[in-house]
């Protein structure tokens, strides 16, 4: 990328950047571009992917059912209670 592309792609990205930010960035996308031609050189034929883009279902958990907890010893480790409810004191 050379630096007219990159000044067109930072005025479309509305980024106002002065000669030295540009400078970096222009370092910046030509190291990625580098890294990009270094990862397009390995062989990935026989790598099983580990994701897809169009999963066709839901990986859930089964449902079970549990005991439910004593509500009473539940309510008696609060730290403040109205009647049967938990009081949460305000945060603002």
């Amino acid at each position: 990328m050379d630096s007219s592309e990159l000044k067109t792609t930072t005025d479309m990205a509305m980024l106002e950047l002065d000669e030295a930010g540009l400078q970096e960035l222009e370092a910046a996308v030509s190291r990625m571009l580098e890294y990009f031609t270094t990862m397009s050189a390995i062989d990935v034929k026989n790598v099983e992917p580990t994701t897809h883009a169009l999963v066709t279902g839901n990986r859930i958990r089964e449902d079970r059912t549990a005991d439910n907890p004593d509500v009473d010893e539940l309510l008696e480790q609060a730290a403040d209670l109205e009647e049967r409810l938990i009081a949460i004191p305000n945060v603002l």
